[in-house]
């Protein structure tokens, strides 16, 4: 697919300069720290040096007093409690911290419920209503889940069930009528940042129990590595509390004492290596997801609040075999939206794809999603059905907003929720043709043809000469990665090509590059098909890559992790 570079130049060479000079960074750096909004020296400290401590008051969040003194109430007075999670890595992080917090630090052992997916799908059920009722539960913490569940928390106080929700998804003008509503996309919130995962509002609303017990706040870092997964699993962007949470996170991760955290890291093959938000998205948090996706979520929740070493490496075997279960069925899956596309689209004028099957995984459809959005570039929904009824995962491109785009299908399906990049939905099988049409319609509508073309984003030219230790010990720092917080991509022009390439691997790109004097290696993953492009001895090689280091038998090499080349 043919990328267009867009190189940022847009800042004044000489406030860059001085920048650089403030700081004792290279001007690239400075141009970097320039992209992403940091301009003078306190935000920068600020960014490089980001602390628990700077985490915003949670009572600035609307609902949160009245919300932390209805959890207090209950636990002062021992009533039942249950905490309802989605089935995602967000969810169960967030059961699984809200459990271990209450467990450890105030000796209550709260009810927790996970819905099962393929029975109940996505949120508050009738059906986990109607459990917490039976079980006596006086008080119900949704979290990740719960500010579209109208009837469903109409039910709950029916049986005379407060629920306190703590969600971070898009809110209607019309919120359920639940006791307390922590979320920060609520209308008129507001709270100083609005794009906390799950994970992150349920972290906010213990530590405004924290601080209403008189504990001190920062005593829950002990327990940020939870957010710290379900806030990188999540894909939310990595800039204010996000970025604490997961810098913060990702350094605990093989110090702290969780057994059940220990025997995935062990299971992943990851165990006392330092961890990147790429390792939780690709390798983590796929085997979280894989439970609740072929099976039920509550063994994720169990892995994460066990504290008998046996029953973890039990538990993270069990993940280890779903996710090579789900790997295979997600590989037929998408093998099957390919030929439906091929055969059944027009790829020059059709601009979003509605695929739909009788026998699809529903667990596995989001994520099939995704690879069809990397291939193609647009805006794609998969459809599973089942008896009649049709589950979607719905995935976009930049600068599509999918939460509107439904809304304008809304009377064709049972249900949707999501926000502008990832969404769910429900659909009787009589109006997927018609919701199809209406959808392509928006999508035609909306999407210009330059919208189509995937942008690669280039942060600053470089000369491999420029990349020393020291540059690369300050790019380091920037780290985590992740949305609105990209790992830097780089342009190095008229690149001589030593020596002869070569495809290694699954269509790797291998070969070594010259410039100044300086020789460095370079790897373009999945990128085989432009070899043809490189022409050995010739310096006329335009090269985007971000940087690498390649650690092999105990030796650390430069390495340039190819983006495209021309």
């Amino acid at each position: 697919m043919q990328l267009k570079w867009i190189i940022r130049n847009e800042h004044e060479p000489t406030e860059i300069d001085n920048f650089a000079r403030q700081l004792n960074v290279s001007p690239i750096i400075a141009h970097i720290l320039f992209n992403r909004g940091i301009k003078d020296f306190e935000t920068a400290r600020d960014f490089f040096r980001a602390d628990i401590n700077d985490l915003h008051d949670p009572f600035l969040m609307h609902d949160m007093e009245k919300a932390v003194d209805r959890l207090i109430r209950a636990l002062k007075n021992k009533e039942k409690i249950m905490l309802y999670g989605d089935y995602d890595v967000d969810g169960v992080t967030s059961v699984a911290m809200t459990m271990s917090v209450l467990r450890r630090e105030f000796g209550y052992n709260p009810d927790f419920y996970i819905p099962d997916r393929l029975r109940e799908g996505y949120g508050l059920s009738q059906n986990g209503i109607q459990e917490a009722q039976k079980k006596g539960v006086s008080l119900i913490i949704s979290v990740d889940c719960g500010i579209t569940a109208h009837q469903e928390i109409t039910l709950a106080n029916e049986y005379g069930i407060d629920v306190i929700v703590a969600d971070h998804h898009e809110a209607s003008a019309q919120l359920p009528a639940a006791f307390a509503i922590l979320d920060p996309k609520r209308p008129e919130e507001t709270y100083p940042f609005a794009e906390l995962a799950g994970v992150g509002v349920t972290y906010k609303l213990l530590q405004g129990l924290f601080i209403k017990m008189n504990r001190d706040p920062a005593e829950l870092k002990k327990y940020i590595e939870f957010v710290a997964l379900g806030s990188a699993a999540d894909i939310v962007p990595l800039v204010d509390e996000n970025r604490i949470f997961v810098r913060l996170g990702l350094q605990a991760f093989n110090d702290n004492e969780n057994v059940g955290l220990q025997a995935l890291l062990n299971a992943a093959g990851l165990k006392n290596q330092p961890l990147t938000t790429g390792q939780v998205v690709f390798i983590i948090a796929p085997r979280i997801n894989a439970v609740g996706r072929m099976g039920n979520a509550e063994r994720a929740v169990n892995l994460l609040t066990t504290e008998n070493p046996q029953q973890a490496q039990t538990i993270a075997s069990v993940l280890e075999a779903e996710n090579r279960r789900r790997k295979a069925i997600d590989e037929q899956t998408f093998e099957e939206a390919l030929v439906t596309i091929e055969s059944e689209y027009d790829l020059e004028n059709d601009r979003a794809f509605v695929l739909d099957k009788i026998g699809w995984h529903p667990g596995v459809i989001g994520i099939v999603a995704s690879r069809v959005v990397e291939k193609y570039y647009r805006p794609t929904i998969l459809i599973a059905v089942d008896d009649g009824i049709g589950k979607g995962s719905a995935r976009s491109i930049p600068g599509f907003d999918l939460y509107r785009a439904l809304k304008e299908c809304d009377e064709l399906m049972l249900g949707f929720g999501g926000h502008k990049y990832a969404a769910g939905l429900s659909i009787r099988f009589e109006n997927i043709e018609a919701f199809r049409r209406r959808f392509l319609d928006v999508a035609n509508e909306r999407l210009a043809e330059e919208m189509l073309i995937p942008k690669l984003r280039i942060d600053s030219e470089i000369r491999l000469s420029q990349i020393d230790a020291k540059f690369i010990r300050i790019l380091k720092q920037f780290a985590p990665f992740g949305p609105q917080n990209m790992r830097p991509i780089f342009v190095a022009r008229k690149l001589e090509v030593v020596g002869t390439p070569a495809i290694v691997g699954k269509n790797h790109l291998k070969f070594k590059v010259r410039q100044d004097g300086v020789v460095m290696d370079a790897i373009g993953f999945s990128l085989g098909d432009l070899k043809y492009r490189l022409a050995p001895a010739e310096k006329n090689l335009d090269m985007a890559f971000v940087i690498d280091e390649n650690d092999w038998q105990g030796f650390t090499t430069i390495q340039l992790r190819v983006k495209d080349l021309i």
